[in-house]
C-alpha cells in the first residue's frame, strides 16, 4: 500500500487526495530535524556543491508518537526495498547533529 488512495485500519477507511503540486514531489538531499516536548519538526533541504547555504523547502511537524510511526514505516520500507534491489550504501555518513 502506497497510502495515497485509502488507508484502512482499525474498522476505519480514509480516502486520501493527492493533489498536483503535492503530487510532483520536492527533492531533498538533506534533513535536519529538531523536536520539542510536544512536536518534531523536519526540514527538508538541498545542499548544493559549491554553495554554503541551503534552503528549505519543506517543513514537516509531527506529534512524538507520528514521529516514532514514521520511523517504523520507514524502517519496514528500507528492508522491503533492500530485499528487493540489494543493500543501500551510504558512501560517507553524515555528521548526526546536522540532518541526513
Amino acid at each position: 500500500m502506497d497510502g495515497r488512495e485509502k488507508m484502512e485500519g482499525k474498522g476505519q477507511r480514509i480516502n486520501i487526495e493527492l493533489p498536483d503540486e503535492a503530487g510532483q514531489g520536492i527533492y531533498s538531499n538533506f534533513a535536519i530535524v529538531s523536536h520539542s516536548p510536544s512536536e518534531f519538526v523536519v526540514d527538508f533541504t538541498r545542499i548544493m556543491p559549491g554553495l554554503k547555504k541551503a534552503k528549505v523547502y519543506s517543513r514537516i511537524i509531527l506529534a512524538p508518537q507520528h514521529a516514532k510511526l514514521l520511523m517504523r514505516t520507514l524502517k519496514e520500507n528500507i528492508e522491503k526495498y533492500e530485499k528487493k534491489f540489494g543493500d543501500i550504501k551510504i558512501e560517507q555518513e553524515p555528521p548526526k547533529e546536522i540532518g541526513f
